[in-house]
């Protein structure tokens, strides 16, 4: 005769090990599983970017390449140390990791006319889902070791 102890654990076991295994093999958006290296053209005008919002993969190096098409614009990222600005005929590039998950603006650092604080982009950095799967695994596996070893 199995002991109700014995029948609890075992059960214990069976789910975690069920959960971990539908967290490693469960189907994944379609985003690139390791960090990239990206060049970003931005091209700024009274009173836009274009392109105005950026999605890039949390992890990836992001290089802006800022070209300024009539008067002097900037390029600040709200949560990242960028800050660059270009003139007509001379762009600039600035180049960061986007570690940070979420989206954030950007904007134009330089007083460019009457409409300046409406010149606004955004940055929106999408999460790592490898990671995010190998992390839930692991806490599904955590949480089932420790309700497995747990005593009465």
């Amino acid at each position: 005769m199995i002991q109700p102890n014995r029948e609890l654990r075992i059960a214990i076991v069976a789910v975690s090990v069920l959960l971990t295994l539908a967290a490693l093999v469960a189907p994944l958006p379609a985003v690139a599983p390791t960090p990239q290296a990206r060049t970003i053209e931005i091209d700024a005008r009274q009173f836009a970017y274009e392109p105005s919002t950026v999605r890039v993969n949390r992890g990836d190096t992001i290089t802006f390449h800022l070209e300024s098409l009539d008067a002097v614009h900037g390029l600040f990222v709200d949560g990242y140390a960028v800050n660059i600005q270009a003139e007509p005929g001379k762009s600039a590039q600035v180049t960061f990791v986007a570690d940070k998950e979420g989206k954030f603006k950007f904007r134009c650092s330089v007083s460019c006319g009457a409409l300046h604080p409406f010149m606004i982009g955004e940055l929106a950095v999408e999460p790592n889902f490898p990671l995010a799967r190998a992390m839930s695994a692991t806490l599904i596996a955590a949480v089932g070791a420790l309700a497995f070893f747990w005593k009465d």
